[in-house]
């Protein structure tokens, strides 16, 4: 289930690239880094849902801010797009 979602997910993320802004595509090919990476966590501890795929994301991306790879604009988008992208797979 959780690798159909992360196919959901990066399928969102292709369509985008025709129509999306320079800053949206940052953020999508950001996220699909950290999107991936997810994944491969939370397969390797067991964890089959979607929910358990965002929690796992929102840590990825915690951390990543933590460690000042995004500037105050940059999280604003990243987290949003996240936030949208899960959304929008989940109603799929």
């Amino acid at each position: 289930m959780i690798v159909d979602f992360e196919t959901r997910i990066l399928a969102l993320i292709d369509n985008m690239v025709e129509h999306a802004s320079d800053d949206e595509l940052f953020a999508g090919g950001y996220l699909r880094g950290h999107l991936t990476l997810a994944v491969a966590q939370a397969q390797e501890n067991n964890e089959h849902t979607p929910e358990a795929l965002h929690v796992r994301v929102q840590s990825c991306l915690a951390k990543a801010i933590g460690n000042g790879e995004l500037s105050p604009p940059d999280q604003i988008l990243v987290l949003g797009m996240w936030q949208t992208l899960y959304e929008q797979a989940g109603a799929e």
